[in-house]
C-alpha cells in the first residue's frame, strides 16, 4: 500500500548532491527541510500566506521530530506528504512522510506542532476559524 494514499498534499522533492554528508547518505537536517517544503505547500493550499499578509497571523513551528527508517542517497526524488492529524486551541499537528521514488518505500516520518501566532503582537492566538475550516475541507477532499 502507498504510505501517502491518504495524504492530500504530496510534493516531489529532489535530493540534491549537497544534501549528502560524509557518510554517503542524506544528512539528517535535510529531512527537516523536506518536511518544511511539504508544509509550506500545505499552507499555500489553504491560503495562509495571503491571510498572514492581511492579518499578521500565521504559522510557526513549535516542535518537530523525525524517525529515520532508511538512508537516502543521491540521486533520488522523494514524495513528501503533509497532513493534519489533530487540533488544539492554538496549534495543530502535521504528520510528514517521505517516500523514495528509487525504492518505493517510506524512508522517514515525523510530526511538526504548528502554533498560530500573531506576528505583530508576537503572541500565540487561537487557530483562525477560517484556516481550520480550510484544513478540514482539504483533509476531507477526495483529490489532492
Amino acid at each position: 500500500m502507498d504510505p501517502l494514499a491518504d495524504f492530500r498534499v504530496v510534493i516531489e522533492q529532489p535530493v540534491d548532491w549537497g544534501d549528502m554528508d560524509a557518510f554517503g547518505h542524506v544528512n539528517n537536517v535535510a529531512y527537516f527541510r523536506y518536511f518544511e517544503n511539504a508544509r509550506v505547500e500545505y499552507f499555500r493550499r489553504i491560503g495562509w500566506w495571503e491571510y498572514l499578509t492581511e492579518t499578521g497571523i500565521g504559522p510557526i513551528v513549535g516542535a518537530t521530530q523525525a524517525r529515520f527508517r532508511q538512508p537516502v542517497k543521491y540521486p533520488d526524488t522523494l514524495r513528501a506528504g503533509a497532513k493534519v492529524l489533530s487540533f488544539g486551541t492554538d496549534r495543530f499537528t502535521i504528520r510528514h512522510v517521505l517516500v523514495s521514488r528509487a525504492t518505493g518505500e517510506m524512508v522517514t516520518e515525523g510530526d511538526a506542532v504548528v502554533v498560530a501566532i500573531d506576528y505583530r503582537a508576537n503572541a500565540k492566538v487561537a487557530v483562525p476559524g477560517e484556516r481550520r475550516k480550510r484544513i478540514e475541507a482539504l483533509e476531507a477532499s477526495v483529490e489532492a
